[in-house]
């Protein structure tokens, strides 16, 4: 058998972020829920982590319905093992990032974004490996001087930068 190389989009409204990373332990789920719950009382989410052996399941867990479902629905589609997906709404990965990073079962994060994204993957026949992700679209340009002032008013107006 051969490998395959796919590309799999993931489905979600465009105001969603969605975090993808790799983990090693059917806790993982848990540990992410209590993670994401200690952030932020707002923080909507949805978790899926797909099992590698065992029953090899998509686990899952939340505190919002549709956030779960989206995870749980990627997630299967996706078929990766370790691999888990985070959907938030009510809040940004920069919120939460440090707190999954140290999850036990973590092993690395793939992306975090709301931007439309692709996940690619090798699909072996009884496996599949995630090779990356495609996040947004194309660098078009290099930042001008005016560039540079937006990005810096952006960050200001938003409270990132004082």
């Amino acid at each position: 058998m051969g490998i395959e190389i796919k590309s799999i989009k993931i489905e979600k409204p465009e105001e969603v972020n969605v975090i993808i990373g790799r983990a090693h332990f059917i806790k993982t789920v848990e540990d992410l829920y209590e993670a994401l719950a200690e952030s932020s009382p707002s923080l909507k989410f949805g978790i899926a982590f797909n099992e590698a052996s065992g029953k090899k399941l998509v686990r899952f867990d939340g505190n919002d319905e549709e956030m779960i479902k989206l995870a749980v629905k990627n997630a299967e589609k996706i078929k990766v093992g370790h691999m888990f997906l985070i959907f938030l709404k009510n809040g940004y990965p920069i919120n939460v990032l440090n707190r999954i990073k140290q999850v036990s079962e973590v092993t690395s994060i793939v992306t975090a974004s709301a931007n439309p994204l692709e996940v690619i993957v090798a699909d072996l026949g009884e496996a599949r490996a995630l090779l990356g992700v495609a996040d947004g679209g194309k660098v078009v340009g290099i930042e001008s001087e005016e560039d540079k002032r937006e990005r810096k008013e952006f960050l200001r107006k938003i409270g990132y930068k004082r």
